[in-house]
């Protein structure tokens, strides 16, 4: 397609569960940019039951802003006539109706059930449940759990190839006996990947069980051998089948298909594809979050070593279902704790106060906070969510579980094992941060200061958010134009916030750190300058000559450098013995480092573990230090919560 048909104006659009939104892609000057944007309720429910109402609505949006024409007689205007008429490709996304629903079944819950998971979650799925033989239910109970769910595709897995078919034989009569209906439509059967052993033998018996009953489809071993996972397959025929069946009941998504350029992907598929696209792109490690009003996804791309000895890139995507910032706020509140939200509370707070903060919030889920300390209050809250969400993603993104290993001394020493979480935050070179908590905040720096609080990255690692919340388009898009999406990526949606630089290792307050030395491209004046105008209360530089800054870090303490996004500076730090920040405990790193809305983060607060004061009255004056160095809320505004 792409050989055949020049791509110069692109429109995208996102169609979720509440608002359908839209974007305008054209070539600039040679390059692709944003043009314009817009938005409209969703209309895949009553009364109108069609969903490209919505999508219609949105693009008139884009009509009106940018004075150019789009849509006759209620159909999309496909052929590019001149530059204020017509496009030449259009591509979306769906959450539309909740996405798509899946249960995922594998032998082992810890082995070919994680592989399921880990496929159905990649192909922008929310698993709702996963049926092992060892799940310690009893075969009613699982029975009775798939007729409840109602999921929109079941994936079946287990056994290694050639190896036993008893258990998949047992966990194909309990989802026959179970007989699922679609939530969707009716008079249609229910979708069934099959991807567990490949023996004849097994591939007849989940045939001869479930054939007559479900749309089964029968795909490669997701675990061929216990040292291989093959997801790629599964994550492919998901996407089919999400379009042939569940999208094909969806109010009014026929016709919908019948405008795309591109089959229309779940839209957290899309933002993983697009997560996916700039990790390959740029060769590095990143972790993307998308923190929304009920459910956390997230997102990461990290190197592992695969049963040759090869170092292939492994994407990983995990939803909490449970973690939000308005529907699930109280989940939030309740499975961290109140003293895990209140540590990160620079002011004093009555409790009963905060409880009714968060009942109100689940009442009117969207309203946004309307006093400062609502917002800080709601910002904690943000962390303890990201937070959660990020230790659920690394309990699943880990190597493979029952895999003989080779083991050296070292090895033995190190206590490692198969199974291991492959999120490694000394590796991690880039955070993507999106949802309405991160890419609204009223300061890009409490952004940064959310996601180096939640994420507590290590080492050297840049700090991003996207803009406007389109990586969902952006990665459909980058389906059909890659260089479109990327472009548009880098230059309209990520907005860099700068770069945190942490050192790893125990140690005790006021007890010296690191020595960091950087090379600014302003002189002493200029910076200082610069510093108080963006802060009032930005503390005094003491030892800086010329361009250059050196200071001194103790334990516990937060420095920020402003430094624009068009500019570099040369960065040395010295940790101390026992301190590592990339090159080993103790070992000195240089690294070049470019600027963003935040400038470089310089943080102290120790790795592995990470502590903030215990007491009352310590943590809140050290919580305010750090405020001021973040420039993360009005100074004076919080010394007044504090004062009273």
């Amino acid at each position: 397609m792409g050989d055949k048909k020049e791509m110069r104006t692109i429109i995208a659009t996102d169609c979720g569960s509440t608002t359908t939104k839209a974007i305008l892609v054209d070539k600039v000057d040679g390059e692709y940019r944003l043009i314009s944007r817009g938005e409209a309720p969703t209309t895949v429910e009553a009364p109108f039951e069609d969903v490209t109402k919505g999508v219609l609505n949105a693009i008139n949006e884009i009509e009106d802003l940018s004075g150019r024409t789009f849509i006759k007689d209620n159909l999309l205007i496909k052929e590019r006539k001149n530059d204020k008429e017509g496009m030449d490709v259009y591509v979306s996304t769906s959450s539309a109706g909740g996405g798509l629903q899946m249960m995922v079944a594998g032998v082992v819950k810890s082995m070919t059930g994680e592989s399921a998971q880990r496929a159905a979650l990649g192909a922008g799925a929310i698993v709702m449940d996963v049926i092992a033989t060892n799940d310690g239910r009893l075969p009613h109970q699982r029975i009775e759990k798939i007729r409840n769910l109602r999921p929109d595709m079941i994936l079946l897995a287990g056994g290694v190839d050639d190896g036993t078919t008893t258990h998949i034989a047992e966990l194909a009569e309990i989802i026959a006996a179970a007989d699922p209906r679609p939530r969707l439509g009716i008079g249609y059967k229910l979708p069934l990947i099959y991807a567990g052993n490949s023996a004849q033998k097994a591939r007849d018996i989940v045939q001869d069980t479930i054939g007559e009953k479900m749309a089964l489809e029968i795909i490669d071993n997701i675990r061929p051998t216990l040292e291989q996972e093959n997801l790629g397959p599964a994550r492919h025929k998901i996407h089919d089948l999400f379009m042939e069946h569940v999208m094909q009941q969806a109010p009014g998504y026929k016709k919908l298909m019948s405008w795309t350029d591109a089959p229309i992907m779940p839209t957290p598929g899309a933002v993983g594809s697009m997560i996916e696209t700039v990790a390959n792109e740029r060769n590095i490690a990143v972790v993307g979050v998308d923190i929304g009003g009920a459910t956390t996804d997230v997102f990461s791309v990290f190197e592992s070593e695969d049963e040759k000895g090869d170092i292939e890139k492994v994407f990983n995507r995990t939803v909490s279902a449970n973690l939000g910032m308005s529907y699930s706020i109280s989940n939030v509140f309740a499975e961290s704790g109140l003293e895990n939200v209140m540590r990160w509370m620079p002011i004093h707070m009555d409790e009963a106060k905060l409880r009714n903060i968060v009942k109100n919030k689940m009442i009117r889920p969207t309203t946004i906070p309307e006093s400062l300390e609502s917002l800080i209050f709601e910002q904690a809250i943000a962390r303890e969510a990201l937070r959660l969400a990020f230790e659920h993603h690394k309990s699943l993104a880990v190597g493979l579980k029952g895999v003989q290993q080779q083991r050296t001394i070292s090895d033995a020493f190190e206590q490692t094992e198969s199974g291991q979480s492959l999120v490694d935050m000394m590796k991690l070179n880039m955070i993507i941060g999106s949802g309405g908590v991160l890419s609204h905040s009223p300061r890009r720096h409490q952004s940064a200061y959310m996601l180096i609080d939640a994420f507590l990255p290590e080492g050297v690692t840049t700090l991003t958010v996207d803009s406007i919340f389109m990586m969902p388009q952006l990665g459909v898009l980058a389906q059909v134009n890659k260089e479109a999406a990327t472009q548009v990526f880098e230059r309209d949606c990520l907005i860099y916030l700068g770069t945190c630089i942490a050192p790893v290792g125990r140690g005790r307050i006021g007890r010296p750190v690191m020595e960091i030395i950087v090379e600014h491209p302003l002189e002493k004046e200029a910076f200082i300058k610069r510093a108080k105008e963006e802060s009032p209360h930005f503390p005094v530089v003491e030892d800086m000559t010329g361009h250059v800054i050196k200071k001194m870090l103790n334990y516990g303490d937060m420095y920020r450098i402003p430094l624009e996004l068009d500019e570099t500076a040369k960065v040395t730090v010295k940790p101390m013995k026992g301190f590592d920040v990339g090159n080993g405990p103790g070992k000195e790193m240089t690294v070049n480092v470019t600027g963003g809305t935040t400038g470089i983060i310089f943080d102290a607060r120790g790795r592995r573990p990470f502590s903030i004061p215990a007491g009352d009255k310590e943590r809140v004056q050290k919580l305010m230090e750090w405020a001021v160095v973040m420039d993360a809320y009005n100074l004076d505004a919080l010394k007044k919560y504090i004062n009273e």
